[in-house]
């Protein structure tokens, strides 16, 4: 895709969202059920859409919410439920109204104080934390379309394991969701607001202080403290401000927050490669303003709006490419954490770095390979199977000191945090380290590509029979293996990965636009990586048309 003029500059004001004419629209705008684009469609990471474009409206929220109510009765999970807002726009009027279902059904509803902001890892250690502790199962609802524009608004659900909800239970709440919408509402019950936030069912959580107390379980804060790193954090106007607030306070890290500040409009953010607001942490373009301060610090990092996404800077290298960092992190992890088993895997998606495999080849460990969403990793980390699990998207968890579970969804916060760990520890930088694992392994060109695809096309690569991938050779080497179902819990991959010696492809879908990705690697060289691209592009052409 073509680089915006203006990728990694301010956002001029005339890019910036209208904040009242988007409420305003939530609130008034109805959705037509019979329009797909405007129906209720649960993604790897739940229901998103824009208000203006009536795919996330109030009549949304208040289906979904029923539907989940109704899912909760039929599951018997009878305990409260917690609940997450960011700080986009569109979070606080939806969880005004995820409230007014919630009481209306009688779920007792545990929010932040002063209608606070909560990051998604969060709302999943206090699920996980009150199910430790009582028979009466917890569950939790975030309302965040994570990194994505200012413009949209997302809702989703994490039941008691405190992970994404997995196909089984997202499917069941989008078609009650969706009949209730079609039904005209008629099966929503709902108190009014401010009876609601009076009645028994609303109580006010503190999420923050018990999640910041119980990080020196998972990481080494004495010894980021005790080596005086010079360390700044940029939240990009996101839920985890009061957070970093906090771990300045408990542990005394003296972090610099270069950006406290909370805009709907994020205005403060540099553009992304498209030119759209996009409050992506692996972004060099949306990462712009703090890269550009790398030399103060010692190691510098951000999140996404909820959180469960890290971006990790360093002086050595800037910006960090997601993939290199997660080799870094387990590399570090399962050489420092002595109480973790023997047995303890790693757990990958199939699209994240093959640098990974060597890496975890080497440590005499074992990879467990996904499909892409962090839901696959929920059974492993809360069993302890996984003592990381990561995605390419800059997604990943792993596990306390002695091997138990901190959290079931993507925390951002702790990977930054092992950053400057990291520092600390080795006395080098994330950056540096990866450069050593690339000496040892050799150098990776890795790539996505996003490719212009007819609704047929997607459907075809969404369904490829691996029998129907006919390709004897991948850039000069022989294709080693054609994939359709991940090897690691053999779920389908919903398109296809074809694997050589020193690189492979995959190929998926877009389950939002008219495009299908193409995730690429070579251990060889640039042009052996454009050459497999190339490759990849004519497959399609002469296997889908």
């Amino acid at each position: 895709m073509a680089l915006d003029s203006l990728a990694g500059q301010l956002v001029p004001r005339e890019r910036l969202a209208d904040i009242p004419a988007l409420v305003k629209a939530y609130h008034e705008l109805a959705p037509d059920p019979e329009v797909s684009a405007q129906g209720i469609s649960f993604g790897t990471s739940g229901h998103r859409g824009c208000a203006l474009t009536r795919s996330f409206n109030r009549h949304h929220i208040l289906a979904i919410t029923q539907a989940v109510c109704e899912y909760r009765r039929e599951a018997g999970i009878n305990g409260p439920v917690f609940v997450g807002q960011d700080t986009h726009a569109l979070s606080a009027p939806a969880q005004e109204d995820t409230i007014e279902v919630l009481a209306g059904n009688g779920v007792t509803t545990l929010i932040a104080a002063d209608n606070g902001f909560t990051p998604t890892p969060l709302v999943s250690f206090a699920v996980l934390a009150h199910n430790r502790q009582n028979s009466e199962q917890a569950d939790g609802i975030v309302i965040s379309p994570s990194h994505n524009p200012p413009e949209d608004g997302g809702f989703k659900y994490n039941p008691p394991n405190g992970g994404p909800a997995d196909v089984d239970i997202t499917s069941r709440i989008q078609q009650r969701a969706n009949d209730i919408l079609r039904d005209g509402l008629r099966d929503v019950v709902k108190l009014d607001y401010q009876a609601a936030l009076q009645s028994e069912f609303v109580r006010h959580f503190d999420y923050v202080s018990p999640y910041v107390e119980a990080l020196a379980a998972i990481i080494d804060m004495e010894a980021i403290r005790s080596a005086g790193l010079k360390i700044g954090v940029d939240p990009l106007g996101g839920a985890s401000i009061a957070v970093y607030q906090k771990i300045n306070e408990v542990y005394g890290l003296g972090m610099d927050i270069v950006n406290p500040d909370v805009d709907p409009a994020f205005a403060f953010m540099t553009l992304d490669h498209d030119g759209k607001i996009r409050m992506d942490c692996s972004s060099p373009y949306a990462m712009a303003s703090l890269v550009a301060l790398k030399d103060r610090f010692d190691i510098a990092f951000a999140n996404d709006v909820d959180s469960d996404r890290h971006g990790i800077v360093t002086p050595s290298g800037g910006l960090m490419n997601p993939n290199h960092y997660l080799s870094v992190a387990i590399s570090y992890l399962f050489q420092q954490r002595r109480g973790w088993p023997d047995t303890t895997r790693v757990g990958k998606t199939l699209v994240s770095s093959a640098m990974i495999d060597r890496v975890t080849a080497d440590l005499g460990r074992t990879v467990i390979e996904v499909p892409v969403g962090f839901k696959w990793f929920v059974d492993g980390l809360l069993s302890g199977e996984l003592g990381f699990g990561g995605e390419e998207s800059a997604g990943a968890s792993f596990l306390r000191f002695d091997g138990s579970v901190w959290t079931t969804d993507k925390d951002g916060i702790i990977l930054n945090l092992l950053a400057a760990e990291i520092c600390a520890k080795t006395g080098r930088d994330p950056s540096q380290l990866y450069q050593q694992l690339e000496d040892r392994f050799g150098k990776s060109y890795y790539t996505r590509v996003d490719a212009p695809a007819s609704n047929e096309q997607k459907l075809a690569i969404k369904s490829l029979d691996a029998k129907a991938v006919t390709l004897a050779t991948l850039a000069g080497e022989p294709v080693d293996s054609v994939m359709t179902t991940a090897p690691g819990n053999n779920a389908a991959i919903g398109g296809v990965k074809v694997t050589a010696r020193n690189s492979w492809f995959a190929l998926r879908p877009s389950g939002t636009e008219a495009i299908y990705k193409i995730y690429a690697e070579s251990f060889i060289s640039e042009e052996h990586l454009q050459q497999v691209l190339r490759e990849v592009k004519q497959f399609v052409t002469q296997t889908l048309g």
